[in-house]
């Protein structure tokens, strides 16, 4: 590259610029013929842009594919985005409203149309905003789960699936959108505490003895009731259990059954049951052989009359007054009559978990309704084998636990969606109403043919396919499945999957089970769940919070008012806007700068511990940042130490401080390797961040300056061995970064391999650095240690006097061993640049010392004679200064602590930080005697 380091540090003049490079390359596709590594990208909605979330989680791909591409792995990142049934149909439903049309109106070929088109204009976003982060993706295998082969795909899973006996269609309990009118998931569903009422209603018994009062938060759904349900160990119900009750407002009858399920301490003791309309009460009534009674029509209106399903009652009557209303006008409707005709006792406040559909915000309903199934029992026992034979691995191990709960509890999935966008279900319904499971309409015409003797007329299923159906063959169905291509011969199973833990069960597990089916292997060998980004103050980023980050914001920086326009658009809650805009203004009274996208990555990187909750600071970006701009610089610097015509490859020898880096250089390649081995990047990124800052640049830079100055008086051949190591170090650093920070070390990498004599297209294409313990020198080291430990004896000193940086100290030195007297030797150059002080000398074993500041390196004696160094009267004034601040603060901490009330109010933390400031303060003034001491042994 041709970027000159002579400016500072820039991300923006760099990152573009690489990108394209790396695409014009055609670095990012399979290459070679080592060991295949495939990563699958889990799908973003195509109706989106990337959040943090997703952001974070790339990242982390990219770093495990670039570091296996640089080991010479074949390896594939396979990109693509999910068609996202539900999202996109709103979101170009809200549109065309917009425009004053309606789906309905439009039909459903012209309405795919649209969104097709629709599509089209906003598909490219998310892999625009994948390439700014700089995620290296096979971008000429970009899928998307309604292109041809993908559907396809599809349609030969779900023919086989019901082939095999294992799909069906039936009437059972689902999650449903009574806005959007079709069953949702429940991750589509998003529960949250709201206020409500508990409202207490008597039912009569049927024989006048006596009555019941059950507790409801929703009293509109009494109509669909068909038993009261009692512990069967409740004493105050054990002679009622068998006998009738009359429904109030109908006089229906229903019997009293017993079952654990009831909680005999809460409430009366009493709970309705009312099968069709609650997911607990259809678990009771298929123990007692209950009938369903629904009570709703598809967009959550009072039925003229009850359906009743499995069963038979002698009343489907709904009274007059209900009929057509809306759920929640027919609940006051309903709650009035009760009270007119005096079953209502009484009506309590109480909080209670509302379920709203995270599309629509509209209050979920249980709905009993005709949809497909999938048998998943027999998949899931597979699914489950083969992690406990250790197949499949997951990361961290506890999340194998949760697998197997999830799995041990699963129930038939509901995979039908009353949508128009998304795979149609390839089903076609006969006059008589059979089912035809067909690949295509001239296969089901054919079958009906020779099912009834003719030709018939079919009518195709309306339902789509949930969107997790697709999904769930994303591993094999990308690679070209169900034909057997090189690509699926050569990269499944997949090498590692990256997901959240809240899709476990809704997409891994799937995986898992449809891909033990379809190919006889599991989709993938280890599963790394990672945990969930947080803002600074640990709370979940929402738009409705107003802390929401949009990571291209942090690479190319916002201003505030457009970052405030930002976060209170497309609200769900328009009235937060004011209090967002408001705490937005305070947080980023200026905007967000650009920090760049390495800095962003590598802050992603350093947060992924593995645990649940990730928190994400701005500060930590902004400390990213310089950390770029100190590789930076360092880079800069050592090519000015290393003109375009050095000879590096001559006779070289390495002195200890070179030996040292290129130790510590193992060192760190060890660590970062083990630590990305096992998911562990936060440990990877602490590893490359310590290598750099503390080691290379912090200190061998500053020891090579020792070699490297005009007249060192080093050989030729010595500092031919500092200029080579100062540059080998450097690029093998870059090369171990690279995943991490791939832009930065792109642009520097190309300005330091040609000087070393190293030839390539891109690091991205560099071997991986792989650590060589014998280059670890054990002598090398100690050596360092020790110059380590005096030079910071030397600076404590001049810090605690208060000495200027640039003064030369006078150094004394007593005690100590051999092998300190042959260091001060060898190592005195770097001794004197690294501490500015003078030759030391050393003073007989029983030699009286001058007054001197003392610092100990072992049984070494360091002394800094402080006379003629310091103005003792200046410095005496500075002390007491400094005594009476201290003292001062002493005595109003411990006047605190001495109030009995501070004690007793104040939260147990608050009493131990003040008690550990009472020790901080009363060792500080120890320390200040300490050096008046000094000042009146040297006056």
């Amino acid at each position: 590259m041709s970027d000159s380091l002579d400016r500072p540090y820039a991300p923006a003049d760099i990152e573009t610029a690489c990108y394209q490079r790396w695409e014009e390359l055609g670095i990012f596709p399979p290459r070679g013929d080592g060991a295949p590594y495939c990563i699958m990208l889990p799908p973003p909605n195509v109706t989106g842009t990337l959040h943090m979330g997703h952001a974070f989680q790339d990242t982390l791909m990219d770093i495990l594919i670039r570091r296996a591409r640089m080991q010479g792995k074949r390896t594939l990142w396979q990109p693509g985005t999910d068609h996202a049934g539900i999202a996109t149909q709103m979101l170009v439903e809200r549109r065309l409203e917009a425009e004053g049309q309606k789906r309905h109106e439009l039909g459903r070929s012209s309405f795919l149309t649209k969104v097709w088109q629709w599509k089209e204009e906003s598909g490219g976003k998310i892999s625009q905003q994948m390439r700014r982060l700089g995620a290296s993706c096979d971008w000429s295998r970009e899928r998307f789960t309604l292109d041809e082969g993908l559907s396809h795909a599809v349609t030969e899973v779900f023919v086989r699936l019901h082939e095999d006996g294992l799909i069906y269609r039936g009437k059972r309990l689902v999650n449903w959108d009574p806005v959007l009118q079709t069953a949702v998931s429940d991750l589509e569903v998003l529960s949250t505490e709201e206020a409500g009422h508990l409202w207490h209603i008597r039912y009569a018994l049927s024989d006048g003895s006596g009555s019941l009062v059950v507790a409801t938060t929703r009293p509109e759904t009494l109509l669909g009731d068909v038993a009261v349900a009692v512990h069967p160990e409740d004493e105050r119900y054990q002679d009622l259990i068998g006998k009738t009750l009359r429904l109030p407002l109908t006089g229906r009858e229903i019997p009293i059954i017993a079952d654990d399920y009831v909680e005999k301490d809460f409430g009366s003791g009493c709970v309705k049951i009312t099968p069709a309309h609650d997911f607990t009460d259809y678990q009771v009534g298929q123990r007692h052989h209950l009938p369903l009674l629904n009570i709703f029509t598809p967009d959550a209106h009072i039925r003229d009359d009850i359906e009743v399903v499995n069963g038979a009652i002698n009343d489907t009557q709904i009274p007059a007054e209900l009929r057509g209303l809306d759920r929640y006008a027919a609940r006051k409707r309903l709650i009035a009559l009760l009270e007119a005709e005096g079953s209502l006792v009484r009506t309590e406040d109480h909080r209670l978990m509302i379920p709203r559909g995270d599309r629509s915000q509209a209050v979920i309903e249980p709905y009993l309704t005709d949809q497909w199934y999938v048998r998943v029992a027999p998949l899931a026992e597979k699914a489950t084998q083969v992690v406990r034979a250790g197949k499949i691995r997951f990361v961290p191990e506890n999340w194998t636990r949760t697998y197997y709960d999830w799995m041990e509890r699963i129930e038939d999935w509901c995979i039908s969606r009353q949508l128009w966008w998304g795979h149609q279900i390839p089903a076609w319904y006969g006059p008589d109403g059979k089912i035809f499971v067909a690949r295509s309409d001239e296969e089901a015409h054919r079958a009906a043919a020779a099912h009834y003797g003719m030709p018939v007329s079919l009518e195709r299923d309306p339902d789509v396919l949930d969107t997790w159906f697709s999904s769930a063959l994303w591993p094999f169905t990308t690679l070209g499945w169900p034909d057997e291509t090189p690509e699926l011969q050569t990269f499944y199973p997949t090498s590692v999957l990256v997901t959240g833990f809240d899709i476990i069960f809704f997409w891994v597990a799937r995986m898992i089970m449809m891909g033990l089916h379809f190919t006889g292997e599991v989709p993938f060998r280890e599963v790394y769940v990672h945990g969930l980004i947080l803002d600074g103050e640990g709370q979940k980023m929402s738009k409705s919070k107003g802390n929401v980050l949009d990571p291209i914001d942090l690479i190319d920086g916002i201003d505030a008012e457009a970052l405030v326009s930002k976060r209170t658009q497309g609200l769900m809650q328009p009235q937060m806007a004011e209090k967002i805009a408001k705490a937005t203004r305070k947080d980023f009274p200026t905007g967000i700068p650009a920090y760049g996208t390495d800095a962003l990555r590598f802050s992603f990187a350093s947060v992924a511990t593995q645990g649940r909750d990730l928190r994400f600071d701005l500060k930590r970006v902004e400390g990213n940042r310089n950390f770029c701009n100190k590789i930076w610089n360092a880079t800069r610097f050592a090519l000015m130490q290393v003109p375009d015509d050095a000879e590096l490859s001559g006779e070289r020898q390495l002195l200890p401080p070179e030996r040292w880096i290129i130790g510590r250089l193992q060192e760190a390649e060890a660590n970062v390797n083990e630590a990305i081995d096992q998911y562990r990047f936060a440990d990877a990124a602490q590893a490359i961040y310590h290598f750099f800052w503390d080691d290379y640049c912090d200190w061998y830079i500053e020891l090579s300056k020792t070699v490297l100055r005009p007249d060192s008086g080093f050989s030729a051949v010595e500092i031919r061995g500092s200029r080579h190591t100062l540059l080998a170090v450097l690029e093998a650093a870059l090369r171990l970064a690279h995943p991490f920070l791939p832009f930065l070390s792109e642009t520097l990498w190309q300005r330091v391999a040609p000087r070393l004599g190293k030839a390539g297209d891109s690091i991205a294409l560099a071997p991986y650095p792989i650590a060589d313990p014998s280059r670890c020198d054990a002598e090398a080291d100690a050596d360092l240690a020790w110059l380590m430990g005096f030079v910071g004896a030397l600076r404590s000193i001049r810090g605690e006097m208060d000495i200027a940086p640039n003064r030369m100290l006078p150094v004394l030195l007593q005690g100590g061993s051999r092998a300190d007297r042959e260091r001060v030797s060898h190592l005195l150059p770097w001794l004197q640049q690294l501490a500015r002080c003078d030759e030391p000398t050393w003073l007989a074993p029983e030699q009286d010392a001058p007054p001197a500041a003392l610092q100990l390196l072992g049984d070494l004696q360091i002394l800094v004679p402080l006379a003629g160094l310091i103005d003792v009267e200046a410095e005496r004034q500075r002390l007491a200064k400094e005594e009476a601040r201290l003292r001062a603060e002493q005595e109003k901490v411990t006047a605190r602590l001495g109030q009995a009330s501070f004690r007793e109010r104040a939260p147990a933390e608050v009493v131990a930080r003040e008690e550990a400031r009472v020790e901080e303060l009363r060792s500080a003034l120890e320390e200040l005697a300490k050096q008046r001491t000094r000042l009146a042994e040297i006056a």
